[in-house]
């Protein structure tokens, strides 16, 4: 059983979005676990502490799940000194989110896949869900195992490999390589029942997705196989992006990328997704939190370098609702449903369902959280974080 599971809860008379608009309801948890949704829901178990939540005139909606996060920092491209610094607990659940896939990036050689997963390890210990991709920018692939499918096989946390593509950081593969990636990370997961998937950095080189699409075009690797992120970084990306979607693949776009140059804002791209004629279930958000915001001049020299913060995910939820006029029940599915279904967990996150993880955010009507549930678990309550990491 859960940790903090052992109390029943009853979370009444939410405007409930599972995504989909179920409605006011209760919500009966027990063990880690969403035991019932409905009306009305009582309930008596002989010895059991049952805590009643009333949440009127609040919704409801699965936990925010952020499948790229720099969860040991990530940056380096001004020096050690600029190396970012890891990801705190409270910082993930104060946002809303209750799943994180953690990853490397730029620095593969400071930093490695060891360091990765016992990060990831920590932060399921003190409460969240957690996966990670191997891999990190390069090529071949720095591994635990010394194998990618051996990763992805044998080390439970390991969902998918990263590389980067079409970046002047990245190894430049060709596209046998990005192949031959693809169908070891294909296999891996047949084998071990997992996504096993090609996650992507998309940079703004000239090539943008054109090797993917030919891999797709003229090989047997299926489109699923291959996740590009960062594809509102230009306007160049977006739209080969947008084609990639239509043809069946699914796109991430970055939720801290705000519009500044040529990238597009997160909240706007999804809108002009949509209104291309991108499904909605081939969308996913991110945040890219923790990793470095560097900024290059035409001679592609360093000009300027930040942080990406975690909670850009759940402001540009509200955007996209407020300002962009997408449905609440859709714009949810990009941070919830989607993700849950891209990383191989859909089938017990990102939903408020019968048999799904406790995993609760409660929030007003601008998406500020007032209560987040993790595996039944209570880290935020009244907008204040109830836990906190092992050394906040």
């Amino acid at each position: 059983m859960q940790r903090g599971a052992s109390v029943i809860k009853i979370i009444k008379n939410a405007n409930i979005y599972s995504p989909e608009n179920v409605g006011a309801a209760d919500v009966l948890v027990a063990g880690g676990k969403i035991a019932a949704v409905g009306k009305n829901i009582e309930a008596s178990f002989e010895g059991a502490n049952i805590e009643v939540i009333d949440a009127s005139g609040k919704l409801m909606i699965p936990g925010l799940i952020d499948r790229h996060v720099h969860i040991t920092g990530g940056g380096g491209e001004a020096g050690f000194a600029s190396r970012t610094p890891e990801i705190r607990f409270s910082d993930i659940s104060a946002s809303g989110i209750t799943t994180v896939v953690g990853l490397l990036g730029t620095d593969g050689s400071a930093r490695n896949v060891e360091q990765l997963y016992a990060k990831a390890c920590a932060l399921e210990h003190e409460g969240i869900s957690t996966y990670i991709l191997t891999g990190s920018y390069g090529c071949p692939s720095i591994t635990i195992t010394g194998c990618v499918k051996k990763d992805m096989m044998f080390i439970d946390k390991v969902v998918g490999v990263k590389i980067a593509v079409s970046d002047h950081r990245s190894p430049h593969v060709t596209k046998e390589e990005l192949t031959r990636l693809a169908a070891d990370a294909r296999v891996a997961g047949m084998l071990s029942g997992k996504r096993g998937f090609v996650h992507m950095h998309m940079g703004d080189g000239k090539a943008g997705l054109d090797m993917v699409s030919g891999i797709i075009r003229d090989g047997d690797v299926p489109i699923a196989q291959f996740s590009p992120t960062h594809v509102n970084r230009s306007s160049r990306l977006f739209e080969s992006a947008l084609e990639f979607a239509k043809m069946g693949g699914v796109i991430d776009i970055t939720s801290s990328m705000d519009g500044g140059g040529d990238t597009i804002r997160a909240s706007e791209a999804a809108r002009l997704a949509l209104e291309s004629g991108v499904s909605p279930e081939n969308i996913t958000m991110s945040s890219d939190s923790n990793g470095s915001i560097p900024e290059y001049d035409d001679k592609g020299r360093l000009k300027s370098i930040g942080v990406a913060g975690i909670d850009s995910m759940r402001t540009e939820l509200c955007d996209m609702v407020k300002n962009h006029s997408i449905p609440v029940e859709t714009a949810l599915k990009f941070v919830t449903s989607n993700p849950a279904r891209a990383i191989g967990a859909g089938h017990k996150k990102g939903k408020i369902a019968n048999g799904y993880d406790a995993d609760i955010v409660i929030v007003d009507e601008d998406f500020n959280v007032e209560m987040v549930m993790a595996k039944g678990e209570k880290l935020v309550e009244s907008g204040k974080c109830v836990k906190k990491g092992f050394f906040e």
